[in-house]
């Protein structure tokens, strides 16, 4: 069942979309990668602390509870406003950037760059409502581009927005009801006008704050991704309730916490003082939320609805080649995956914990407890380990299923899941290292442990596995002020697939490079270790890695692979693996 406020809203919806508008905050563009206001504070603070202390601090490393300990007790020590403070943001951007509004707009560019964005499902359906016309209206406190690129990816069409640089023809489009249209408040990056601190944003323009109230007395409203915490913002909301005829078709604010803040309560109070349907509503996220809304429409453009699902099936027929006409015999670098963990621990934690508090927390747990986030917080561990990482946000511990098809969108947080869980099987034991990336998790050949003989198949294929290019040092940029020698290591790019009702472990060898940001500069070097893999000397590589990984047991047998020692579990997930790599046929035209 679907708590009551959000089945009012999707009622709502259903019965008529266009009748409501939609205010969009920085939560509906998380998921498509880009910062929070809460991840650019720490990426301020970390960067005032490099300055004043002389030492560097790699962004991914903000993600440790003892790194931040240390930079806000810095912070503290120094004056600075505590944390979580409303005036945190401005703060360090005056600190940081001073009066100098290109510099702040330069990193606003960097942070949002159209480059870091991938659109989740929930951007998808937002730019199909409103390519499909089903969404008139919507406001937006964000710069980013990521409504735009929505908006073109579903339907080939760009979406002009209208902001500071144009507030009276925006004012204009509303008035003549040129839909649909699309407002940022605050501004959009790639212009001069910005209003990102707080004297900026201690007034609305008045042409687009007149937008917003004008709206308010024609639509409904859905409030997406944003805490309230702006209070220019929340002024025009009451703006809306003073007028005439205040959200006609409703005001639905959505939230992942059970508690908004006091502001968002007192304006859903204020709204149903004036006889308004007024709900905060409780979701599981954004894209969960956006999901619901777009099954429930009836009739959607079949084109529309693929790209908002990305495939379709359809029925093929490809008939076998006839014996004797087929060509040479193709390897592929596959493993048939016979069989995948089927539960996992779920957590139910007393405050909302967002990925940040994910990441964080399995940073910090170094490999011994796995972590996503899908309808539930998901987890592979031991029991005591989860509750040690956890502590005291921890309310309950459960166990739960693990969905056996990854490929849908409701289900593809487990993907990555399950790729650390397999990577860290594969490399129990031996001298590899694991690391994960969205896409795929890599085990690294570890170049500082004294026991190399596990490589030998590997080395008697190229000579060498780990050394350091000479002479040559990474790049400085803000994010690393200081060179480093760069070395590389043999790796191997794992990542899982789902092809019909099969699943299957794509193993592709590779070279990792530390640190990570020189690898552009190691593209001579690059190029010229993997320029020969062809062939024979592919295959060669490829065997070496399944006999680390799997050992000399018979090709035809299959091997199991659990993440931790002990039994296989709620907490220790195996899968099930073939040791014979798929094969193919060319077929001979």
């Amino acid at each position: 069942m679907l708590p009551l406020s959000e089945s009012k809203l999707i009622d709502t919806f259903q019965e008529r979309p266009q009748s409501l508008a939609w205010f969009l905050g920085a939560g509906a563009s998380r998921n498509a990668g880009l910062p929070t206001a809460t991840d650019i504070i720490w990426d301020l603070k970390r960067k005032f602390y490099q300055k004043a202390e002389n030492q560097e601090i790699a962004p991914q490393d903000m993600q440790t509870e003892a790194v931040r300990s240390k930079v806000q007790n810095f912070m503290d020590a120094r004056g600075f406003p505590p944390l979580w403070a409303d005036e945190e943001y401005s703060i360090y951007f005056e600190k940081i950037f001073g009066d100098d509004r290109e510099r702040q707009r330069r990193y606003i560019i960097k942070q949002l760059s159209d480059e870091q964005v991938s659109l989740s499902l929930g951007n998808r359906v937002m730019g199909a409502l409103i390519a499909g016309g089903y969404s008139r209206v919507t406001f937006t406190t964000n710069f980013d581009a990521v409504v735009e690129m929505a908006v073109a990816q579903l339907s080939g069409q760009a979406i002009a927005a209208y902001h500071l640089e144009g507030p009276a023809s925006a004012r204009r489009a509303l008035d003549n009801e040129e839909y649909p249209f699309y407002c940022k408040l605050h501004g959009d990056f790639r212009y001069d006008s910005l209003k990102n601190l707080t004297e900026d944003l201690a007034t609305q323009n008045a042409e687009l704050a007149a937008c917003l109230v004008n709206a308010g007395n024609r639509f409904g409203f859905v409030v997406a991704g944003y805490s309230g915490r702006d209070l220019s913002v929340m002024n025009l909301f009451h703006d809306v309730l003073k007028s005439p005829n205040p959200f006609p078709h409703g005001l639905f604010w959505t939230g992942i916490g059970k508690n908004p803040l006091p502001a968002v309560t007192a304006l859903l109070d204020a709204a149903k003082a004036r006889n308004v349907l007024a709900e905060y509503v409780v979701v599981d996220s954004f894209d969960t939320l956006m999901s619901r809304l777009w099954r429930g429409i009836s009739n959607k453009p079949k084109n529309l609805d693929e790209k908002v699902r990305r495939s379709a099936s359809a029925e093929v027929h490809i008939p076998l080649a006839p014996s004797g006409s087929t060509g040479p015999i193709l390897r592929m670098n596959t493993l048939l995956v016979r069989q995948l963990p089927t539960e996992c621990h779920s957590i139910s934690a007393k405050r909302v914990l967002e990925w940040t508090d994910l990441r964080r927390i399995r940073n910090e747990a170094e490999q011994t407890v796995l972590l996503t986030k899908a309808d539930t917080i998901c987890a592979w561990g031991q029991e005591q380990d989860i509750r040690d990482s956890f502590g005291r946000d921890l309310l309950r511990l459960d166990k739960r299923s693990v969905p056996p098809d990854f490929s849908t969108p409701q289900h593809f947080p487990f993907k990555a899941f399950m790729e650390e869980a397999i990577a860290i099987g594969l490399a129990r034991g031996k001298p590899l290292l694991v690391r994960t990336k969205p896409s795929a998790a890599y085990l690294i050949i570890d170049a500082h442990s004294e026991d190399v003989s596990q490589f030998a198949p590997l080395t008697k294929a190229v000579q060498t596995v780990s050394g350091v290019l000479p002479g040559l040092l990474s790049p400085t940029s803000e994010d690393h002020p200081v060179p480093s020698k760069v070395s590389w290591s043999e790796c191997l790019r794992i990542s899982l697939d789902r092809r019909g009702d099969q699943t299957w472990l794509n193993v592709s060898p590779d070279v990792w490079i530390w640190p990570q940001h020189a690898r552009e500069l190691a593209q001579t070097f690059l190029d010229r270790r993997k320029g020969g893999r062809f062939n024979k000397l592919h295959n060669a590589i490829l065997d070496a890695w399944l006999r680390i990984l799997l050992g000399d047991g018979d090709r035809n047998s299959d091997v199991i692979i659990k993440t931790f020692e002990g039994q296989p579990g709620a907490g220790n997930p195996s899968f099930v693996l073939t040791r014979r790599t798929a094969f193919s046929r060319r077929i001979l035209g």
